[in-house]
């Protein structure tokens, strides 16, 4: 392989000759040859984008020659169009701050205007990483800006398709909304509920985090770019920071808007923490979703099955015909990795000391990570699953019907010790609480019809009495 001699503090050392990164990119991949993870593609994005931002900015304000500022900018957009993208090698788990990732985007950006101009890689006159591609810039305040840039970037694509979920469940909600089914509270026969109940329920939950996340959002839109070292705007244009988001809101559409201290926006990751804790919110709102249309779904002769899930693929290697959960299983586990990325955020976001945070790589890949999976995961989970559910309408009924839990409505009329007396009598011989009320005379044949009536124990009232709506 043919190579390049760089040198650096450090001294000397050979590049491949045809490699868009450098030297410090090289020292980042022998020392930190860790997990063969990478930042998320949404991450590369996002820092091109400052790069390009700032570069453009030193040129208006009149730091950066016009032909240097715009190749650094095409070369960006080189990038941004999906170019160039395996010269990024850098692993997660780097050195601090994510100065080598800072880095290897100098040198990829450097190398690659320097070609624009004509010259040759590793020509650093002509371009150089630090002195033109990191001008007013220090990893410092562009690895923070470009992890909350590029998460909100990912959350672009997870709100649409949380609103298709909730979408997904209310449909379900309105389609199911006379089939009465059995409640159940500690896993045991409850008061009669239908099922369109549960998943209007379920809707409601998914909005719920839905505006949370949209909340967030908000938070991760605050940029703390032009803090440069310390939050101080050291060796920054006056006007840079205002210029360069100003940038950022006509490429992307989304208002981000400077950070009121700059130094608050270096030292804290409140924003990151926040997103990642609402995201684990979110997951063990699923998590507990999922489970239960796994209960509703059990049998299909030896549990609930009372609802039907979509076939997607058969369930065992051994058992001819099994079908599985599938897509809840696959959501679950999802689920259960978002709430340990969100622990790992946490750690991090406590790590920091005085004007740094120095863990915020973890941070990114986790973050990020979270929002990319929960995105896919819902698409299919709302397509292949949630959409094709089927109600065993009889099955439900039957339940409802045959519930212990109907003596509920008996503590009006009878009071509660009475009502418990018929469920033990209808427990000990089999019988429905109807049959033990019809057979013990403890209510006329019109009041059975009126306070055991389950579709009407579905809604708020007292059981047998006047409506009181009115």
């Amino acid at each position: 392989m043919a190579m390049r001699i760089e040198k650096d503090i450090l001294g000397e050392k050979a590049v491949p000759a045809e490699a868009y990164y450098g030297l410090q990119s090289v020292r980042a991949m022998e020392n930190f040859s860790i997990s063969g993870l990478r930042m998320h593609p949404r991450m590369i994005e996002a820092i091109v984008l400052v790069k390009k931002a700032a570069a453009l900015v030193n040129t208006d304000v009149g730091l950066l020659r016009p032909e240097i500022g715009g190749a650094i900018a095409a070369a960006a957009d080189e990038v941004l169009a999906g170019r160039l993208r395996d010269q990024f090698v850098v692993d997660v788990y780097q050195m601090g701050a994510g100065t080598s990732y800072n880095m290897n985007v100098n040198e990829v950006l450097a190398n690659r205007a320097i070609e624009l101009l004509g010259g040759q890689k590793g020509d650093y006159a002509t371009v150089h990483p630090h002195d033109h591609v990191n001008m007013s810039q220090s990893t410092n305040d562009v690895f923070p800006t470009a992890m909350r840039v590029a998460a909100r970037l990912l959350l672009v694509e997870l709100l649409p398709v949380l609103g298709d979920l909730q979408t997904a469940l209310a449909d379900k909600a309105k389609e199911f909304d006379d089939v009465l089914k059995s409640g159940r509270t500690h896993l045991q026969d409850a008061v009669p509920i239908r099922l369109g109940q549960e998943f209007a329920a379920y809707a409601v939950t998914i909005g719920k985090c839905q505006e949370r996340i949209a909340a967030v959002a908000r938070s991760l839109e605050e940029l703390g770019i032009g803090g440069s070292a310390a939050g101080t705007g050291l060796n920054t244009h006056p006007q840079y920071r205002a210029r360069l988001v100003a940038y950022l809101r006509v490429w992307t559409g989304i208002e981000w808007r400077n950070a009121p201290d700059m130094r608050e926006a270096m030292q804290s990751n409140l924003p990151v923490a926040e997103a990642s804790s609402v995201l684990r919110l979110l997951a063990l709102e699923l998590i507990r979703i999922c489970n239960d249309l796994r209960l509703l779904a059990s049998g299909p002769t030896t549990g609930f099955a009372e609802i039907l899930l979509p076939a997607v693929q058969p369930g065992s290697s051994i058992m001819p015909g099994k079908v599985n959960p599938s897509m809840a299983e696959m959501l679950n586990m999802v689920c259960f990795q978002v709430v340990g990325n969100d622990l790992t955020v946490s750690m991090a976001v406590q790590a920091g000391q005085l004007e740094l945070n120095v863990m915020m790589p973890v941070m990114a890949y986790n973050l990020h990570q979270s929002i990319e999976i929960l995105t896919n995961a819902l698409r299919v989970f709302s397509g292949r699953c949630i959409r094709g559910i089927v109600a065993d309408i009889d099955r439900c009924r039957r339940y409802a019907e045959s519930s212990m839990a109907l003596a509920a409505a008996l503590n009006i009329s009878l009071g509660y010790a009475r009502a418990a007396e018929v469920v033990k009598r209808a427990v000990r011989e089999r019988k429905t609480i109807i049959d033990v009320v019809r057979e013990e005379k403890l209510l006329t044949e019109a009041q059975i019809a009126t306070i055991l009536n389950p579709v009407k124990l579905t809604e708020p009232g007292l059981p047998g009495q006047p409506d009181q709506s009115r």
